[in-house]
């Protein structure tokens, strides 16, 4: 039996076995079941066990069903992690509706132009958050060329009690549905189906416009459950999601992962490190996933060892390409497991993991083997040739994680997944003797010194590699000569002084003439996007 099939005596139509859950909802009431006073959700002042949040979703199920939500339909939420946010979620796909996060970040153009594209009929916001009126700029616009709201979006539920003007408050939407019976949601709910679709995460749209991506319930809690299996999630643990949930990482390695351990989910809305030091000795957090930038901040932050952090047991991290450095000092310093994991939107978020049993060196220089019943391959990006262990291509991947297809998009979606079933993912890399996934870079990262290829990546963990270093990106920059030649920023650790000219003869120690950057700046701080990366774009801007 692959991660992707029943088990045997369950019910293959709903979904509903309780010891393999194939729906969203099915796994929800499968938690609720198994321990229904354990603590599911805290949020501040809030705390819910499994059976509370249960009853909190079905509430929210009543009044969609009241708003008239059916199933197929798309329902919006721009908010921070929160409770309502894991409630509403959990609501839209248990009513057979198909979540679409939103970046809390996006300005009113940014954000209406995604719910026009996924013709989202319902959106759930927390106005306010970061200072930003998310239902003005939605409204009104922040540009001349603005043109409202969007045409299919039907009502917007606001996640506070204050009433405005064409929404209704969250305890508004709640009275709704207040007079159905719960049998009529359980109903509904049992409707749903392992491969209906259950979510819509748009792509970071670095390219070009983000595209769609739909992926089903079966796909994401195969995926998911294999994710919690290799990378060891326990119901016993206490998980600090600070990723945010409009991202697979929050939402998929986060929520759905809880779900399916029976883990409890400790929310923060954005991470700022003095509040996570807090939280992870008041509420004894054992698991903190999140990207590298984190945990440099964790390991730079001033008064940390003030802090009773002896709880931390397990990071979860990943990106195009983690420094070995920064594993290392993870490893001595915060947390006795460090495990780092690859994947992409396309692929419900995971393509390959390490394991707690791999050693040190397999975690620090590889993304781990791809899931059981996943397929990795790397070809050659001109005819597709598949290339021997060792040597770096373009990576494909096929497997019950990938995706069904771009939103109404048949050219994009042939394009990505070919015939065959294989998704290009972009990305660069290789695989080790032992089948360990190893990323190099992004394809389009890559850039080219006098006819010669240059992985940024490569780079970068050079530098990150000097003790004055605390992170580092490199980028192609046009060059009169060579056509490109490497710019490198850096920021510095705590209390060191990150002198360019010694990085760059640090570099030229250890790396080929036309790798070394021709140009080293020492930032105070690198702009970011909303998941915590660096932001290369903004950088070509300093």
């Amino acid at each position: 039996m692959t991660e992707s099939e029943p088990a045997a005596g369950a019910d293959r139509t709903h979904g509903t076995d309780p010891g393999h859950p194939l729906t969203i909802p099915a796994a929800l009431t499968a938690a609720a079941l198994r321990d229904p006073g354990g603590e599911a959700v805290v949020d501040g002042d809030v705390r819910l066990t499994w059976a509370q949040l249960r009853e909190q979703v079905r509430a929210a199920v009543k009044s969609l069903i009241a708003l008239g939500v059916r199933r197929g339909d798309r329902i919006a939420v721009w908010a921070p992690n929160s409770h309502r946010w894991v409630v509403a979620a959990l609501a839209t796909t248990s009513a057979g509706a198909v979540l679409v996060p939103v970046n809390t970040r996006y300005k009113g153009a940014e954000a209406r132009w995604l719910l026009e594209r996924s013709g989202a009929r319902l959106l759930f916001v927390e106005n306010g958050f970061l200072g930003k009126d998310y239902l003005s700029m939605l409204h009104t616009g922040d540009g001349p060329r603005d043109a409202g709201r969007p045409a299919s979006l039907e009502r917007v539920v606001t996640f506070d009690a204050a009433t405005r003007p064409a929404a209704l408050a969250w305890e508004e939407f709640l009275r709704l549905g207040a007079g159905l019976p719960g049998a009529e949601a359980d109903a509904h709910t049992a409707g749903v189906r392992p491969d209906d679709p259950s979510d819509l995460l748009f792509t970071s749209g670095t390219t070009g416009r983000p595209k769609g991506a739909l992926t089903t319930h079966r796909q994401n809690l195969a995926t998911y459950r294999a994710w919690s299996g290799r990378t060891g999630l326990t119901g016993q643990d206490r998980y600090l999601i600070v990723n945010p949930m409009f991202h697979c990482f929050g939402y998929k390695a986060g929520v759905l992962a809880c779900l399916l351990r029976g883990t409890a989910m400790v929310l923060h809305p954005v991470f700022e490190v003095g509040r996570v030091l807090r939280t992870v000795e008041a509420e004894r957090i054992t698991v903190l996933p999140g990207p590298p930038t984190i945990y440099t901040e964790l390991l730079g932050a001033p008064g940390r060892d003030g802090f009773d952090l002896s709880s931390l047991r397990l990071a979860v991290t990943g990106a195009a390409v983690v420094p070995v450095a920064l594993v290392r000092r993870m490893r001595a310093e915060l947390f006795p497991d460090v495990l780092t994991a690859y994947g992409l939107t396309e692929s419900c978020g995971t393509v390959s993991a390490c394991s707690a049993d791999d050693d040190a060196e397999t975690v620090a220089l590889t993304a781990g083997r791809p899931l059981d019943g996943v397929e990795v391959r790397v070809v050659d990006g001109k005819d597709r040739t598949v290339l021997p262990a060792g040597q770096d291509g373009e990576i494909l991947v096929r497997g019950y994680n990938v995706m069904r297809g771009y939103l109404d998009d048949p050219e994009a979606t042939a394009a990505a997944v070919d015939a065959d079933g294989w998704l290009a993912t972009g990305d660069v890399g290789h695989l080790d003797a032992r089948g360990n996934l190893v990323i190099t870079d992004r394809l389009k990262d890559m850039f080219v010194v006098g006819g010669f290829n240059v992985y940024p990546a490569e780079v970068e963990q050079v530098l990150t590699a000097h003790e004055a270093v605390a992170e580092a990106a490199v980028l192609g920059i046009p060059d009169a000569r060579l056509g490109e030649v490497g710019r490198a920023y850096v920021t510095a650790r705590p209390g060191a002084e990150a002198d360019p000219g010694a990085l760059a003869g640090h570099c030229r120690e250890r790396l080929a003439n036309f790798k070394v950057p021709r140009e080293i700046v020492v930032l105070g701080a690198f702009p970011r996007n909303a998941t915590g990366k660096v932001d290369k774009t903004a950088l070509r801007t300093i």
